[in-house]
């Protein structure tokens, strides 16, 4: 018995590899998240950069919190079932005005896991629409095995490696995932999915929690993830603890340390080992 999502919601997730959007909190709610973000950025000076930017939960409560939120995780449980690792944590910040973009690519080309059984809640903490660059897939597409891709490296490219895929897609076939605040949509880590700049005048927020069922494992060495509902009982991954205030300073050396052995997986023949490496994609 689903515990959120319809049978029918299921079904179009499994036949499309998407399903948008999906309440998750009030608006009130949202802009609450994203007040809070930005009184941490302008204690940082500015927008969140390289590392501090993935796995974030790491290093904030109200993010933590995040990944645990029930409506998320019912939503998750009913296309993974009920023992769930958030394995990853992503911003996607577009700033007003900016070139920034997503290339059409797989999150499945360089993430080193066992199985494609990955879905991610893309959270909505501004709008996300066709004037500020929202996100956009081709639906099906999660059907197709691991698509060859071409590193870029582009600066103005969000993703770790400017990874584009290496075939021609069919944009004519492409349908924008629009959502207001407290939304969120989730895809399949396989579905062919970009997004372009965004020439609005203000930003564009979206959290990009990455779930996985306890029974995945990382192939490429040694990994974490935070446990967030059900139990493990494969222990694969690092388990991680959760953050009692902001930027603590015994989390910082944790994060600092999963996320330079994350971008070694990532990064693996590039030469770049971390996400604040000159050379890096600065998403």
């Amino acid at each position: 018995m689903p515990k959120v999502l319809t049978e029918v919601q299921i079904a179009a997730y499994e036949r499309d590899g998407y399903l948008a959007p999906v309440p998750v909190m009030s608006e009130a709610e949202a802009r609450a998240l994203r007040a809070h973000l930005e009184t941490i950025e302008a204690g940082m000076g500015g927008p969140l950069r390289g590392d501090i930017r993935h796995k974030a939960h790491l290093l904030f409560p109200f993010l933590a919190d995040l990944i645990r939120h029930p409506k998320i995780l019912d939503a998750i449980e009913d296309v993974l079932g009920p023992d769930l690792l958030c394995w990853n944590t992503n911003f996607f910040i577009k700033e007003a005005e900016t070139p920034s973009f997503v290339s059409w690519h797989q999150d499945s080309t360089y993430w080193g896991l066992s199985a494609p059984d990955v879905c991610t809640a893309w959270v909505a903490l501004t709008p996300s629409n066709l004037d500020n660059g929202a996100m956009a897939v081709i639906p099906k597409t999660h059907t197709k095995d691991q698509i060859p891709h071409r590193d870029t490296f582009d600066r103005h490219n969000l993703l770790t490696r400017g990874q584009e895929v290496a075939v021609e897609v069919d944009e004519s076939e492409a349908v924008p995932l629009v959502l207001h605040p407290g939304e969120m949509s989730l895809h399949h880590v396989r579905l062919v999915h970009g997004s372009p700049p965004n020439p609005s005048p203000d930003r564009r927020i979206g959290f990009a929690i990455r779930y996985i069922p306890t029974s995945v494992y990382q192939l490429e060495g040694t990994d974490s993830a935070t446990l967030v509902r059900g139990a493990d009982r494969y222990g694969n991954f690092e388990l991680e603890p959760s953050p009692e205030h902001d930027m603590q300073e015994d989390m910082l050396a944790l994060h600092r340390r999963l996320t330079e052995r994350a971008a070694q997986i990532l990064y693996r023949g590039t030469g770049v080992d971390n996400f604040n490496d000159p050379r890096a994609v600065r998403g």
